[in-house]
């Protein structure tokens, strides 16, 4: 395989016992009508019968120890399907409260860099019938968007449809293979020429625009807040549905985006939860709110900017808060119009820069962050999708905390639903 792009290797390099870096995901699906009582098992079963692999579910660290082998992967010759793909049940009364803390325990556990980077659990046993799947891959092979695509290529709108593929399945048979992919060290430093020239007057930009009147965020303008802190390796997730016909009606009214109306959710959330804990600040939350930069249908790597936006939070008026999100990010918005892809994410990195310079000892305690949360809307689904006779019934995201930012809330949309998954 070739080398990997800079922005894919940071997630090998930067994890830890502590940082997990992977992202992951939680699907819920209502079976057929005819489902017997070993429904689940059969679901199990047939996922392993797949045994056709997509060239990204096949690979793993050159050297799985050892800071070199980072920068590059491998692919193993033969999956062990059995190690990869997991069948759970859940205690009694197999509530939803019991699967979020079997979710919170796995998610909170390194992948086996001797392995092909990704698992798969099917989970039985909750109370309505209903079967849960939780898939988690590495960062450096795929951002949310292009994880998000290849599951929806394995399901069918048609809910008679008994012929879908495992996730794993090549959804094409173009398959790339060792030797034959990426392009090489000088190759890839070739092609950064043109676009590291550029980042000066990108720079330029970023500092006229965040210092000067307009309402873009730069980093140094958050507040420290009781989630700006170091964290452990354990994690709690959480999640929740809303109804999408209601949060456009609220879009409509307000003449504002579908997007501004999910920060402002959450800008208000927040904002709740720390008066009830008598630690809000006085000034607004800044959220951290990743911008995908994929023009095209590509599978795999990692293709994401990061604007700042403020989410209001030092306001009591609701329409107030929304008014100040909505400028904030059509500013933030524009710093990355025009640019290239690379210069794109080099502003996304200078608005991430709290959490690459957390390694320093003692910056997380007494720096200010350069943002509080991360909020991110990954775009799903707009119609109902089957996986051999059973609807998927939820798409919740489980994404990644660090040093510096203890509280992540993701989004899916799922056809008439808003699906959030929040890792703390």
């Amino acid at each position: 395989m070739g080398f990997l792009a800079p922005s894919d290797s940071i997630f090998l390099l930067g994890e830890s016992r502590e940082h997990p870096l992977h992202v992951g995901g939680l699907q819920l699906y209502e079976p057929p009508e005819d489902a017997g009582p070993e429904y689940t098992r059969e679901v199990y079963e047939s996922l392993l019968a797949h045994t056709d692999t997509h060239p990204i579910y096949r690979l793993r660290p050159a050297q799985p120890v050892g800071t070199l082998g980072q920068f590059r992967m491998t692919e193993v010759d033969e999956v062990d399907f059995e190690y990869h793909v997991r069948l759970s049940a859940l205690p009694r009364p197999g509530r939803i409260r019991e699967l979020l803390a079997l979710l919170s325990r796995l998610h909170g556990t390194l992948l086996d860099r001797h392995m092909p980077l990704w698992e798969m659990h099917v989970i039985e046993g909750l109370e309505d019938n209903r079967v849960a799947v939780y898939t988690k891959i590495h960062h450096s092979l795929l951002d949310g968007i292009s994880a998000l695509r290849m599951l929806e290529k394995t399901l069918s709108p048609d809910p008679n449809a008994r012929d879908c593929l495992a996730p794993w399945s090549p959804q094409e048979r173009r398959q790339r293979r060792s030797g034959s992919g990426g392009p090489s060290l000088l190759q890839a430093g070739a092609n950064l020429v043109g676009d590291l020239a550029g980042l000066g007057p990108t720079a330029l930009r970023l500092a006229e625009k965040t210092l000067g009147s307009s309402p873009a965020i730069g980093p140094g303008q958050a507040p420290r807040t009781m989630f700006n802190v170091p964290i452990g390796g354990a994690r709690r997730f959480a999640a929740q549905t809303w109804p999408m016909d209601r949060l456009q009606g609220v879009a409509r009214s307000t003449g504002t985006k579908l997007n501004d109306i999910v920060l402002a959710m959450c800008g208000g959330a927040l904002r709740s939860y720390l008066l009830e804990q008598a630690a809000l600040p006085d000034t607004p939350l800044i959220a951290a709110v990743p911008v995908s930069l994929r023009t095209d249908d590509s599978q795999g790597g990692n293709a994401v900017s990061i604007i700042l936006c403020n989410l209001g939070t030092h306001l009591s008026d609701p329409l107030d808060q929304l008014r100040a999100i909505t400028e904030s990010m059509d500013a933030g918005k524009e710093l990355v119009r025009g640019v290239s892809p690379l210069q794109a994410m080099a502003i996304g990195a200078v608005n991430l820069s709290s959490v690459a310079l957390a390694a320093v000892p003692g910056y997380v305690r007494f720096a200010p962050p350069s943002f509080n949360i991360l909020i991110s809307n990954v775009p799903g689904p707009k119609e109902d999708l089957f996986y051999n006779g059973a609807r998927l019934d939820g798409l919740y995201p489980l994404s990644v905390v660090l040093d510096g930012f203890a509280l992540n809330i993701t989004l899916t949309s799922r056809a008439r639903f808003l699906d959030f998954g929040l890792i703390g």
